[in-house]
């Protein structure tokens, strides 16, 4: 089969096509037939330097990326799904996966069947990030109706899903972005956007319960803690908060590592298909340009998600 294998850590040219083995699956897997895989900012992070995955890639190198995976059910060790089904998963994370494929081995208790109204396209977009703002705002802060929320890049991928969430669980949602996107997450039910550019986000945002901040950690004293009320939560995407800074601020903190969760990732599929939530396609790319989306996303101006498709 062909896969965007990576040779080495460093830029998008170590992403090379090869031919490979398809996969064996054990009991309990599926081997999926890829039509789409999401890209997420740990695809390029674990590309380019490893990141928190820095251990496990080299022992692994060379090594197929991508995690979010969208296709088609090809042989099946499970009583859970059929040769044909079509499902979408967060496979295995943080384990390596293999998206970027014509074939990947797929646990299939981690596995779903997608939503009918979704294309493979569609569908390898929602996982992981997804998963991120559902584990964030409902299972970590168990976010409530009436609740004021701050979500930070907001029209990103996990951004433009935890905004759309949040409303759905009847939250007041601030979000920030560039004012060429403020029409775009009105659209999605914000009740508010702040101009990052343009404004000074932690004097004009104040009274908040959650914020959700996807930011570098450095930004969290500009643009996150004097925003909280007392005892508010701020949810870290970027790494741990220490102890001493949140009680510095009277607040609490959480770090957020997305992990695989069928339920969730169902229950997420359930909201598509009724319209609570909708996906934003930036756009796509094919197998071999997988370099070429890594470095669109690291650009961090992307709106919504980006997907690489797998031709028959």
């Amino acid at each position: 089969m062909k896969a965007m294998v990576m040779q080495a850590f460093g830029g998008p040219e170590v992403l090379q096509m090869e031919d490979v083995p398809v996969p064996e699956i054990g009991a309990g897997e599926l081997l999926v037939e890829v039509k789409a895989a999401g890209i997420n900012p740990i695809d390029y992070v674990a590309r380019s330097v490893g990141g928190p995955l820095r251990d496990s890639l080299e022992k692994s190198l060379p090594a197929i990326l991508g995690w979010d995976i969208a296709g088609t059910v090809s042989k099946s060790n499970s009583d859970l799904f059929q040769i044909g089904d079509k499902v979408f998963t967060l496979s295995r994370f943080p384990q390596i996966t293999g998206a970027y494929a014509e074939f990947a081995a797929v646990p299939a208790d981690q596995a779903v069947l997608m939503p009918a109204s979704l294309s493979f396209e569609e569908a390898a977009a929602v996982p992981l990030a997804a998963l991120t703002a559902w584990q964030s705002l409902v299972e970590t802060a168990d976010i409530q109706a009436g609740q004021r929320v701050l979500i930070h890049a907001a029209a990103g991928g996990v951004g433009h899903f935890a905004v759309q969430i949040a409303k759905y669980k009847g939250a007041y949602v601030i979000a920030t972005a560039s004012a060429h996107n403020a029409e775009f997450l009105e659209s999605l039910g914000v009740d508010e956007v702040i101009d990052y550019t343009a404004q000074d986000v932690g004097a004009e945002v104040s009274d908040i319960d959650i914020v959700l901040h996807a930011l570098l950690p450095d930004l969290r004293e500009s643009a996150s803690w004097p925003c909280l009320k007392p005892g508010g939560l701020l949810l870290s995407l970027l790494g741990p908060v220490p102890a001493e800074e949140a009680a510095k601020y009277n607040a609490r903190a959480a770090q957020i590592g997305v992990r695989p969760d069928a339920a969730q990732l169902a229950e997420i599929g359930k909201l598509i298909e009724d319209g609570v939530v909708k996906i934003t396609l930036d756009c796509t790319y094919s197998l071999e340009q997988v370099g070429e989306a890594h470095t669109q996303l690291a650009g961090r101006h992307t709106r919504g998600k980006i997907v690489v498709t797998i031709p028959e």
